[in-house]
């Protein structure tokens, strides 16, 4: 395992042409990766944005989400329409993690490699919802700041929305990006739902899915959110090909530190993809 400390759909189709689907993380959606976008597609690459199930631009409130399976499907049917033998760059962001594995499981066969950036990263000894479970446990409450946590309602109370308040945002998530992004994000996000009681119990991931396919994890070092050592505990915990770290990034990589999360995902790709 190498470290290394630094650092809908466009584009024409080009010979060695890499294709990015960027995925976002709880409460976000396509809108977060639309700036960064830009920079993968100045390199000829193609680049899908996706907003997952009442997220960004989808219709769906999250009370009408039940499962993690039916939040993570528009990712799911994207990779099921693609052209036989056609492979994707998956890029996962916090939560977005999970959708990829989720993604790795039941298409292995369209992901040239993984990328989990600052993301939850699952194995394939426990349940799904393992790596939320260890999190939550070593996270104080007082750390949500203001995010509101509520059930779906009184007939379901066992499922809970999550929603980020600006504190959250801001001191959290946000604290070393763009002024200007972190105002957008108060006016975008959404609530959302961290699926725990669905995760719980699902079935673990397998090895001939989820595990067949090469994964890369992203550290950003100065993320408060998903703190760093809570990062390499989960690639300690599930074995990847490569681990890269950019320096001085916060928990939104894409906004703080976007050229330096370019050059990582450019050197991936030509190495894995």
């Amino acid at each position: 395992m190498q470290v290394l400390s630094r650092i809908k759909t466009t584009m024409v189709e080009t010979k060695n042409q890499k294709h990015f689907v960027l995925v976002h993380g709880a409460c976000h959606g396509a809108w977060c990766w639309q700036k960064f976008k830009t920079l993968l597609e100045s390199a000829s690459n193609r680049v899908t944005l996706l907003d997952l199930a009442a997220s960004g631009d989808n219709t769906k409130t999250i009370q009408d989400v039940a499962t993690f399976y039916e939040y993570t499907e528009p990712l799911l049917d994207f990779l099921a329409s693609l052209q036989p033998k056609e492979k994707v760059i998956l890029v996962g962001h916090s939560l977005g993690g999970l959708s990829l594995a989720l993604a790795m499981e039941k298409f292995p066969e369209k992901i040239a490699v993984a990328v989990f950036l600052s993301a939850f990263m699952p194995d394939t000894t426990h349940k799904p919802s393992f790596v939320m479970d260890q999190y939550n446990e070593r996270t104080p409450a007082a750390a949500w700041l203001d995010t509101q946590f509520l059930p779906y309602s009184s007939s379901q109370s066992h499922l809970t929305t999550i929603f980020f308040g600006p504190k959250f945002l801001s001191s959290k998530l946000y604290q070393l990006s763009p002024p200007e992004d972190l105002e957008q994000a108060k006016t975008l996000v959404r609530p959302g739902s961290l699926f725990l009681d669905d995760l719980s119990k699902a079935n673990s991931f397998s090895t001939t899915g989820y595990g067949s396919v090469k994964r890369v994890y992203v550290i950003c070092d100065e993320d408060l959110a998903i703190p760093v050592e809570f990062q390499r505990w989960m690639i300690e915990n599930s074995a990847v090909e490569e681990v890269m770290e950019i320096e001085g990034a916060d928990h939104m990589a894409m906004f703080s530190k976007p050229q330096e999360l370019f050059h990582c995902l450019s050197e991936m790709a030509n190495k894995h993809a």
